[in-house]
């Protein structure tokens, strides 16, 4: 049973912690790793230690579990995360969100590089989320035997980005000068980037960014009754008019020069909890 698994993992990384209780998750997406200089580290336990936890493959993402204090809070920090496009079921890749309400996990934070759809955006934005698009799924996290003990069944999605802490990071942007975009993120399985044609449909149906994680994530943590929220990194644009060739050097770039700004939102919107 997945309970099980959850079980055997929390109790894993308590032992190697000293029953460290975190109240906050932090997920740190393509280029996003820098938010862990600022953790006052407790201890570090790579993924692969971990029972029942994925390893990442992706060669930019870290894969360490990291646990310490963050602005006065005690914070789990994912450095990389896992994806679908991995080969990973989408169990496997949100696994860890499960892990993290065990061990006593209240909000999620979770950060990722994205598309620009929206022409108003330009490289490097930083787009808060404000709500998601999960139509394109060829998996869903949620499906399979219910565990009553993890949430509902059929939870209620009208909500996933908690409404307080956007309001909260609107306002904290405005005081720290950090200019931010608000928008739709739709989540693609991936691996591959969308063609001209895809941008185009994506925009319409209403989305202003497009990835390949958080979703899965942000579904899972929803279910599990744990506040969320979302910061894109806008790494390259997809307009189909003026389309340019992506590359992973640009994508890192782009995130590389926002991460500063990602950084110090985060950083004072956990503090402020």
């Amino acid at each position: 049973m997945l309970t099980h698994k959850i079980a055997e993992a929390t109790t894993f990384i308590q032992e190697h912690s000293g029953s460290f209780c975190p109240t906050v998750g932090i997920i740190l997406g393509t280029g996003l790793g820098a938010l862990v200089d600022e953790i006052d580290i407790a201890q570090v336990i790579p993924y692969e230690a971990i029972p029942h936890f994925a390893t990442s493959t992706v060669e930019f993402h870290k894969g360490k579990l990291i646990l310490g204090t963050l602005s006065g809070q005690k914070v789990v920090c994912m450095q990389g995360r896992f994806h679908y496009y991995e080969g990973y079921t989408m169990q496997q890749v949100t696994f860890p969100v499960r892990v993290m309400k065990a061990l006593g996990v209240e909000t999620l934070f979770v950060s990722n590089a994205a598309g620009g759809l929206n022409p108003q955006f330009k490289v490097s934005d930083l787009m808060i989320i404000e709500d998601h698009i999960s139509l394109f799924m060829t998996e869903n996290p949620l499906t399979g035997t219910h565990e009553p003990s993890l949430g509902d069944r059929f939870p209620d999605m009208c909500d996933p980005y908690n409404l307080e802490l956007i309001g909260k990071a609107q306002a904290t942007a405005r005081q720290l000068g950090i200019a931010v975009q608000k928008g739709v993120y739709v989540h693609v399985p991936g691996p591959q980037l969308e063609t001209r044609a895809e941008y185009r449909i994506l925009r319409q149906l209403g989305a202003d960014a497009v990835g390949m994680s958080t979703v899965p994530e942000i579904m899972v943590a929803h279910q599990m009754g744990i506040q969320c929220f979302g910061l894109s990194v806008i790494t390259d644009m997809g307009i189909p008019e003026i389309l340019e060739k992506a590359s992973l050097e640009k994508i890192i770039a782009a995130a590389t020069k926002a991460e500063p700004a990602m950084t110090a939102l985060i950083k004072a919107l956990v503090g402020n909890l």
